[in-house]
């Protein structure tokens, strides 16, 4: 009798592999093309191959295991992959420090200047002390020096900070100070209006900020000063509640289970943005403490995980999520490591799967700004559209699923190095490039896409998507059919990395979804794809993706090349610009009134539409 076999998927790499009963985690992870640390070769010594259990079973603790990991770490979940196998299916997940290089993540973008004007500013005071005669309390007399008479609200951590601040800086501060969402509070016109005591600091301290883009599959952070605009740091890392599911209708299920899943969600994704200020803080010599304002944009599944809302009404028609308006209230309500009194700052979602990531897509886009007709294409592993004509919006979310980011593809992985990005065919050759030049590890979603372009123009492939059995180039095994892109030879892994129909058909399900999408815009929007001047390509997967490949299979209509542009992370820009302008959130509360949501999954035809769009396009 042949041995069980089980699959292991290893996250957020998006690798998945079949091994048999009785393989060592560390051994199926080298199997997949995932490259754990491994300092002492799988001898249980060195601990660096720590892996974490999201689900299934694995064989018992080991003496080595138990040696090298905590408490914490135990009760986390962590194994080391040398001494673990399976008893099941599993999923697991790679922390990023097992592993050699990080993945490639979008953070940069276009961005217009943008005028300082702060929700929180920075006001320098000199206080007097108390005195035999003066016993005015520490609050009264520092309000008396900065000319706030009309007094400010100010959370107990903040105060406690102030008298400190006071005492150690010899009765001199700085105070950061939010005047709610006006560039210039004044009493007089913001009536019933109080500026907010968010921390009292030593003389000359930068007052930052946080700009987050809470992505289904990666997050980018930005640290930035209030008082200059200059960005300090910027990163980009995995969400790591990718480990509960791919995509968000499953991280959502996950949720629905328990309050304690929910919660789980929330404070993975939490921890995951602490990391990554303090991160960014360290290189810049200062401290999230001095972090004064934050900024959150995401889908409207990410937007109510960060703010800690129910999401189960997302998971079911008619999708509607528990707010839309813009949200603001203390950071420590939901866990950020910031000063005292910092506020988040949540922009207003659109519809249940349009969030405020698309709406900060759109502030930063400019699109608004101008008279011609304009489309914006947010992609991911949902992507976002909209379009704008004659001062409409129109907007709707596609599921183009997760095989851009190399998930359900065969021999898929995200752009990490190894990864296979660029493919050409020639009738004697195929040459591919890899992201860092590496060995090939496996084909990420910008390759698998220029990939099936490339098959479709030499014939290897037809406008459904079938394989041409028939061309000597495919090879057959067990009657199944596929395109060999790298030989065993020359893989990280040892094994072929290939095109199969399976793969294709996930391609067409992606570019399918969203072209239909783009055409029910236009449709309701009564225009053609011609008379669309700018095509706003967004993303991480837009800004890699190969544009004449997409035209080719029919992912964006055949329009000049020279009209798409390919601006890289819109959503983290436009929410860079709420943090550095407060009037711009304002603006972009009135973009999310102003558009008209489409619902794909009620639209009359739409199923006839997607089944039409799954075809590729013709020459």
């Amino acid at each position: 009798m042949s041995p069980a076999q089980y699959q292991i998927i290893f996250q957020p790499i998006g690798r998945r592999v079949h091994v048999d009963a009785g393989t060592d985690l560390l051994s199926a992870a080298q199997l997949a093309g995932v490259d754990l640390l491994a300092v002492c070769g799988g001898l249980g010594i060195c601990g660096s191959c720590k892996v974490i259990l999201v689900n299934g079973q694995l064989t018992p603790l080991t003496a080595a295991e138990e040696e090298a990991l905590d408490a914490d770490q135990l009760a986390r979940g962590y194994r080391l992959a040398c001494q673990a196998s399976p008893l099941s299916d599993v999923r697991l997940e790679v922390p990023s420090e097992s592993l050699p290089a990080g993945q490639r993540l979008q953070v940069e973008g276009q961005s217009a200047g943008v005028e300082l004007h702060p929700a929180v500013t920075a006001l320098d005071v000199r206080v007097d002390e108390p005195g035999d005669d003066d016993f005015r309390a520490d609050l009264t007399r520092v309000l008396d020096a900065a000319g706030l008479s009309a007094g400010v609200d100010a959370s107990p951590a903040a105060l406690a900070q102030l008298s400190t601040a006071l005492r150690e800086n010899d009765w001199q501060i700085r105070l950061a100070v939010s005047r709610a969402l006006s560039p210039a509070f004044n009493p007089a016109i913001n009536e019933g209006a109080r500026p907010r005591l968010i921390g009292a600091f030593a003389p000359g301290t930068p007052l930052l900020g946080l700009a987050v883009d809470m992505g289904s599959t990666k997050l980018a952070v930005y640290l930035l000063d209030l008082q200059t605009g200059a960005l300090l740091g910027q990163t980009g890392l995995m969400n790591p509640q990718i480990a509960y599911g791919e995509d968000v209708v499953s991280r959502i299920a996950y949720a629905n289970r328990s309050e304690k899943h929910r919660l789980q969600l929330q404070t993975r994704l939490i921890d995951a943005i602490n990391e990554a200020a303090a991160g960014m803080c360290t290189q810049a010599g200062c401290s999230t403490e001095n972090i004064v304002d934050a900024v959150l944009v995401g889908n409207t599944a990410m937007h109510h995980f960060a703010a800690g809302l129910p999401v189960a009404q997302l998971g079911a028609a008619p999708y509607v999520p528990a707010v839309s308006t813009p949200l603001s209230f203390p950071a420590a309500g939901i866990g950020p490591k910031l000063a005292p009194g910092a506020q988040v700052y949540l922009p207003a979602n659109i519809a249940g799967y349009v969030g405020a990531d698309h709406t900060a897509a759109l502030l930063s886009s400019g699109i608004l700004d101008e008279t011609q007709t304009a489309a914006l294409v947010d992609i991911g592993t949902n992507t976002e559209i909209s379009v704008f004509h004659q001062g409409r919006i129109l907007s709707c979310s596609t599921a183009s699923g997760p095989a851009f980011e190399g998930a359900h593809i065969r021999d898929g992985m995200r752009a990490a190095p190894g990864a296979i990005d660029k493919v050409k065919i020639t009738p004697d050759d195929v040459q591919i490039s890899t992201i860092g030049g590496a060995a090939p590890a496996g084909i990420c979603g910008t390759g698998i896409l220029q990939a099936v372009a490339e098959m479709l123009d030499a014939g290897l492939i037809n406008e459904r998507g079938m394989l041409n059995r028939s061309d000597s180039r495919l090879r057959i095994v067990d009657i199944r059919a596929e395109f060999v892109l790298a030989l065993a030879g020359v893989t990280a892994s040892g094994r072929d990395i290939g095109v199969t129909r399976k793969d294709v058909n996930e391609i067409q399900l992606a570019k399918g979804a969203i072209r239909s999408g783009i055409d029910i815009l236009l449709k309701e929007a009564g225009l053609e794809a011609e008379q669309v001047q700018r095509w706003i390509i967004a993303g991480a997967f837009g800004t890699w993706l190969d544009l004449g490949s997409a035209v080719r299979i029919g992912m964006f209509p055949r329009v000049p090349l020279e009209r798409f542009e390919q601006v890289g992370n819109a959503a983290g820009m436009g929410a860079r610009r709420m943090l550095l302008d407060a009037g711009t959130r304002e603006e972009a509360a009135r973009i999310a009134e102003r558009a008209e949501y489409v619902e794909l999954t009620v639209y009359p035809g739409f199923t006839d539409v997607f089944l039409r769009n799954m075809w590729f396009a013709g020459e």
